[in-house]
C-alpha cells in the first residue's frame, strides 16, 4: 500500500503527517524544532516507521516550511513546496468554500484569501513576534503560567482590559502595569489574546476583504482565547481543523499524491541514520557578497543555494566539501 509523506519544518516545530491512498491522515507528527532542523525531522521519520506497517511503501514526499530547502535535499524530496499553497490546499480539502485562512505558529502569521478555491491573494508576517505564537509564550511565561492555562484563562476574562499590541516590548510594560492597577489575570490575559488578534489583523489585513467560512490553522488555533477574540473582532464563526497544528504538513503530502510521480526520490527511512553537516560561506565574485548555505555528507556537497544567481546552484557530481 502507498502512503505519501509531508513535511512541515518551522523555527519553532517541526510536523510530519502521512496520508494513504483516500487521503485520510493515518499518522501525523508534532515535535519542537529546537534549533536543528535535521535531528528534528529525523526523530519524526523514525517516529513515523515505527508507525507504519512493513507492507507499506512511501509513494511520495513533500516539504514546505521555512527549512524546506535544506531538509528536501536530506530527505530527497520529489516537491518543495511554499507554505502559503500548503495551508490553502489542506484548508480547501476540509472545507472546500473556505474564502478566508488564518493561520498563526510559533515565529510567523499567515493570512490566505481563497475565492472559488483559488488563491487571490496573501500576506505573511515574518517580522514582528506581537503577531505570533511567540507573544503568547512569553507573556504566560510572564504571568507564571502554561500556555493551556492562559488559554482557559481568557475565556473567563468579562472586562478585558486594553493592551498595547503593537510590540511585545510595550506589551509586556503595559501588562506589568495593569497588573499593578489590581485588575484581574484573567482580564488580562484575554485582553493579551485580543491584542495579538488586533497585531494580526492590522498587519495583514490591509488591501483584503475578509469574508467567511474561515479556517483558522496553525499551533495558535488551539488558544480558545484567541478563537473567542477572533471571532468577537470579525463577528462571525471561526472553523478549526481537526488537526490544525499539521496543516502545512497535510497540504503537503496532498500535493504530492496529486502529482502522482511514478517512482518517488525519497532516499526512505535510512535518512535517520545519516549524518549531515550544514556550513555557509560569503561569495566573493561580485558586489553582493551573498551568504550561501551549503549542505554535505560523508565530506561531499550534496546541495548549495541563496545566491542571487545560480553560480553555485549546481553542484559537480562528487564535489567535495571545501
Amino acid at each position: 500500500m502507498r502512503v505519501y509523506l509531508g513535511v512541515d519544518v518551522g523555527s519553532v516545530s517541526t510536523k510530519l503527517a502521512v496520508l494513504n491512498e483516500a487521503e485520510e491522515l493515518t499518522s501525523h507528527v508534532y515535535l519542537p524544532t529546537q534549533g536543528n532542523p535535521i535531528e528534528a525531522v529525523q526523530e519524526g521519520l523514525r517516529r513515523i516507521k515505527d508507525a507504519l506497517s512493513s507492507d507499506i511503501r512511501i509513494g511520495g514526499v513533500s516539504v514546505t516550511g521555512s527549512a524546506r530547502y535544506l531538509i528536501g535535499v536530506v530527505t530527497g524530496a520529489d516537491l518543495v513546496k511554499n507554505e502559503i499553497t500548503c495551508h490553502a490546499v489542506s484548508a480547501l480539502k476540509y472545507l472546500p468554500d473556505v474564502q478566508t485562512v488564518f493561520e498563526i505558529g510559533g515565529q510567523d502569521s499567515k493570512l490566505i484569501i481563497i475565492r472559488d478555491g483559488v488563491v487571490t491573494n496573501f500576506a505573511m508576517n515574518t517580522v514582528c513576534a506581537a503577531g505570533t505564537g511567540s507573544f503568547l509564550d512569553h507573556q504566560a511565561q510572564r504571568l507564571n503560567m502554561t500556555i493551556e492555562e492562559l488559554s482557559e484563562r481568557a475565556l473567563d476574562g468579562k472586562n478585558p482590559v486594553r493592551i498595547a499590541g503593537r510590540c511585545t516590548v510595550f506589551a509586556e510594560s503595559d501588562m506589568v502595569h495593569k497588573q499593578q492597577m489590581g485588575y484581574r489575570t484573567e482580564d488580562i490575559v484575554y485582553g493579551l489574546c485580543q491584542a495579538l488578534v488586533r497585531n494580526y489583523l492590522n498587519n495583514l489585513r490591509t488591501g483584503k476583504e475578509i469574508k467567511p467560512p474561515i479556517v483558522f490553522q496553525g499551533g495558535v488555533s488551539r488558544n480558545k482565547g484567541i478563537v473567542k477574540a477572533f471571532e468577537e473582532e470579525l463577528k462571525t464563526e471561526i472553523t478549526i481543523p481537526l488537526y490544525p497544528e499539521v496543516m502545512g504538513a497535510i497540504g503537503a503530502a496532498l500535493l504530492v499524491k496529486e502529482a502522482n510521480y511514478p517512482k518517488s526520490h525519497f532516499k526512505g527511512l535510512k535518512v535517520t541514520e545519516e549524518a549531515f553537516r550544514t556550513s555557509s560561506f560569503e561569495c566573493q565574485n561580485c558586489p553582493n557578497h551573498c551568504e550561501i548555505a551549503e549542505i554535505s555528507q560523508n565530506g561531499l556537497v550534496l546541495a548549495r543555494w541563496g545566491g542571487r544567481c545560480n553560480r553555485w546552484e549546481v553542484v559537480p557530481e562528487g564535489e567535495k566539501v571545501a
